[in-house]
């Protein structure tokens, strides 16, 4: 692990870090108050800094998960955030990192025309998951002096970040205790993404997932598999507003000011 460089963030005194693990950048935000918790968040390009963000706007997370922490009673949570492999080399290293492998892999059907290109043997998503949990959260958790807990855990993302945030908790659930999805892209595979994805979960007991998505534009996409993923859950023995939580934001669109907005309600989730 490298130290790049550390910069500030509006609001907050502490600074975020930047740093580089064998060519993938990651930035951490570590409070002053000792954290209990941690959030691990997939593109991280647009969680701390207008300057990486993809349209110039962040989810200004630290912030919020201050705030919701504050409301709790506790110390903000430790938030590592990991960015995607996109490059102008590497055009589909988002793709790459974020798409989970092993449903595409197995054959299904990738129903979106503008991902039928991606070679899906350089899927990656498998080392990418297993990188963060046994190099990337240990090196950064060790040099701040905080001791990771799964109960205490949770991964987040949004769009394609949203499915890898559920393909991750299922793939390592004794790491994640929560997964904390925004506008999951179900439209890559349709409900046959849905049942992978949700089907390979572990047993409703000592988890938690969010899943939300607003109305306007792509978002609006998702409505059918939004509601089947409920109906999903349900099936499978998950307990709405205890163990899992799906929302609808009005006038919610896909992209950080959305999330932003919507992430409030989703910390609050999770820390209940």
């Amino acid at each position: 692990m490298e130290i790049v460089k550390r910069f500030g963030i509006r609001h907050l005194s502490e600074p975020v870090t930047r740093v580089n693990f064998a060519g993938r950048a990651v930035d951490f935000w570590a409070p002053s108050e000792p954290a209990t918790h941690l959030i691990v968040a997939h593109d991280g390009q647009n969680i701390f800094d207008p300057r990486t963000a993809t349209r110039g706007r962040t989810w200004q997370l630290a912030q919020n998960a201050s705030r919701v922490a504050a409301e709790f009673g506790i110390a903000a949570p430790l938030i590592i955030a990991i960015f995607h492999g996109t490059t102008k080399t590497n055009p589909w290293g988002r793709a790459h990192d974020l798409a989970p492998q092993q449903p595409f892999q197995a054959g299904m059907v990738v129903a979106q025309p503008k991902y039928r290109d991606v070679s899906l043997a350089d899927l990656q998503g498998d080392n990418y998951l297993e990188t963060i949990v046994s190099e990337i959260v240990p090196a950064i958790a060790q040099s701040v002096g905080f001791i990771p807990e799964p109960s205490k855990t949770a991964l987040l993302g949004s769009s394609m970040g949203g499915l890898a945030t559920l393909y991750g908790l299922g793939r390592h659930p004794e790491f994640f205790g929560a997964g904390l999805a925004f506008s999951p892209h179900w439209i890559i595979g349709e409900n046959p993404l849905v049942d992978a994805l949700l089907s390979a979960l572990p047993m409703p007991t000592n988890h938690k997932i969010w899943l939300s998505r607003g109305t306007k534009g792509l978002d609006a996409e998702y409505q059918p598999f939004h509601e089947y993923s409920i109906a999903k859950l349900k099936e499978l023995g998950w307990q709405e507003n205890k163990q899992f939580k799906a929302k609808i934001f009005a006038g919610g669109r896909h992209n950080e000011p959305s999330w932003r907005r919507q992430s409030d309600e989703a910390l609050r989730f999770w820390l209940s």
